[in-house]
Parts: C-alpha cells; sequence; structure tokens
C-alpha cells in the first residue's frame, strides 16, 4: 500500500503520467476511431432497428463512462476525506466535466435513438430521469467547485456532495433491475449470453467501449496534471502574497 501511495505523490504522478499519457492517449484514438467506424460501416443493420441501432456505439460507452466516472470520483473523494491525498480530490475535480460531458452525450444520443424506437425523445422512465439527476449532480459538483474560493473547503464540500450522488450512480446502472416498469431495455453488454445483443454487433461495441475508456482515463490525466499545476501555483501566489 505504501507503494500506490508514493506513486500518487504530486511529483512522481506528473512524472510517470508526462511518460504514460502519450502512450494511452494513441491508444485511445486508434480504438475509439475503429470502434465507431467498424460500427458504424462495417455493421449491417438490425432487421427490427435499422440504422438507427448504430446509435449504440456512441450510446452505451457514453452512458457507462458517466455512471463509473462518478463511482471513479467517489473513491477518490474517500480518499480525500480519509487520507487528505491532494491528488486524489483533484483527480475527483478532473473527472466531472468530463462525466458531465458524456452524460450530456448519452442523454441526447438516447433521446434520438428513442423517437423511431418509442415514438417520443423523452420518457419519465426510471432510468432515464435518474440520469437526468445525475446529470444535475455533476452540474452542482462543479459550481460548487466554483463557488468556494478556498480549495480544501471546496474539496471537502464536493466529496460530500459526490457521497450523495452516488445513489444517483447506482440507479443509473440498476434502475432497470430494481424496476420493471418503463420503457428502458436491459443491459446490452452481458456475460450472459441470452441477454446479450449478437456478435456481430458485441465486437465492435467492445472495441468502441474500450476506446471511450482509455479517452476517458487520458483525458482524467491530462486534466489532473493541469489541477496540479494550479494548486502549485495557487500555493505560490499564496505565499507570496503572505510574504508581501
Amino acid at each position: 500500500m505504501a507503494s500506490i501511495w508514493e506513486w500518487a505523490n504530486p511529483r512522481k504522478f506528473m512524472a510517470w503520467t508526462d511518460k504514460a499519457l502519450p502512450v494511452i492517449a494513441v491508444a485511445a484514438a486508434v480504438l475509439f476511431v475503429a470502434g465507431l467506424v467498424w460500427g458504424f460501416f462495417f455493421v449491417p443493420d438490425d432487421y427490427r432497428q435499422g440504422a438507427t441501432v448504430k446509435i449504440f456505439y456512441i450510446h452505451v460507452p457514453s452512458a457507462m463512462i458517466a455512471i463509473n466516472a462518478w463511482l471513479m470520483m467517489l473513491v477518490a473523494s474517500l480518499i480525500w476525506l480519509v487520507r487528505r491525498h491532494h491528488v486524489s480530490v483533484l483527480a475527483a475535480k478532473a473527472a466531472a466535466p468530463i462525466g458531465l460531458v458524456m452524460t450530456l452525450i448519452a442523454l441526447a444520443s438516447g433521446a434520438i435513438w428513442g423517437k423511431p424506437m418509442w415514438g417520443t425523445y423523452w420518457e419519465w422512465d426510471p432510468r432515464l430521469t435518474s440520469f437526468l439527476i445525475l446529470f444535475l449532480f455533476y452540474a452542482g459538483y462543479l459550481a460548487l467547485w466554483e463557488a468556494i474560493e478556498d480549495p480544501d473547503t471546496a474539496a471537502d464540500l464536493t466529496s460530500v456532495l459526490c457521497l450523495v450522488g452516488s445513489v444517483f450512480a447506482v440507479l443509473s446502472r440498476y434502475a432497470v433491475n430494481f424496476w420493471n416498469q418503463g420503457l428502458h431495455q436491459g443491459a446490452s453488454l452481458s456475460l450472459d449470453k441470452q441477454e446479450n445483443v449478437a456478435d456481430v454487433f458485441w465486437y465492435p461495441a467492445l472495441v468502441s467501449l474500450a476506446g471511450f475508456v482509455l479517452l476517458f482515463i487520458a483525458l482524467v490525466l491530462l486534466r489532473t496534471r493541469t489541477e496540479v499545476r494550479a494548486r502549485r501555483l495557487h500555493a505560490i501566489e499564496m505565499r507570496e502574497r503572505v510574504q508581501g
């Protein structure tokens, strides 16, 4: 465990991410483009949904990232509350705008997909409703960071907010299991062969999902590096203000 915290030291974090980030970014770009090109141009239309099924390759990965980004923020926030580790809370702060955008993409692509399938862009379905609330929690989390000047106080309050919002992240993932009502289907990517999509859709979906995951990791690392630099600059400014 000591070695884990050692690598999360701000100086070591900046050193190893300086080498790892370009590799992750290139892999993310390759898989992201390959998955979408494969899914949109080389996968046949579905016999019931037609070409609209191809929104799947954007909607499902973005929705999964939106949910798991908040759970990643939860873990990072708990580390901050327990150990007061600055890189962890800065990583949570860095992930929030990415999660917000992914949630927005999932909502928009779901609405576009829902119109031909359900006959409406929006339905107060349990999963859709919990996803909308998750979007509002992302927005509130970012607004709270901007509203509080002291970084440590902002970190404490946003971490508590992250704990509360995690309820809706879980509901977004398992709403279909909790409530049998609603239009939204169950999991499309599953280890259960009876529930899972056909292989012709499954393999490009995995490539697309891998691209989204690596893109998320690359953006979080990049933004965390920016937050570390901003924290250092803030510390220097405060020191000069006290000395001046």
